[in-house]
């Protein structure tokens, strides 16, 4: 779908909001393992290959999600930003009102899929 330049402008302030939430997602994951072998006495070379194996998918999926990210892929980030729960509806609401609706459909789209 393209964007106009007023939506472009927006999505890539989304985008960062999102990102910004990712890389705190991301940080949360590498803590809990840290503190799961701080609390429970988990091996030291299991939690060490754990945390980096946590780390390396988690770069793996911020690297597939926004680099190389030019304008034409602004509407599959931000989509999946928002079916991931990422962005919230507050996020998306100053989008023009078609852009909206599509990037709910694919949200809706990508829970029935995930249903089946």
């Amino acid at each position: 779908m393209d964007l106009s330049k007023r939506d472009k402008k927006i999505a890539r302030m989304v985008m960062e909001k999102g990102l910004q939430v990712e890389f705190a997602n991301g940080l949360n994951e590498a803590n809990s393992v840290i503190q799961t072998w701080k609390r429970h006495g988990l091996e030291t070379r299991e939690a060490y290959h754990l945390l980096f194996k946590t780390i390396r998918d988690f770069d793996k999926h911020i690297a597939g999600r926004y680099d190389r990210l030019t304008g034409s892929r602004y509407f599959f980030v931000i989509a999946e930003q928002f079916a991931d729960g990422v962005i919230t509806e507050d996020d998306i609401k100053d989008f023009s009102p078609e852009l909206i609706q599509n990037i709910r459909e694919t949200k809706r789209r990508r829970e029935e899929y995930e249903n089946e």
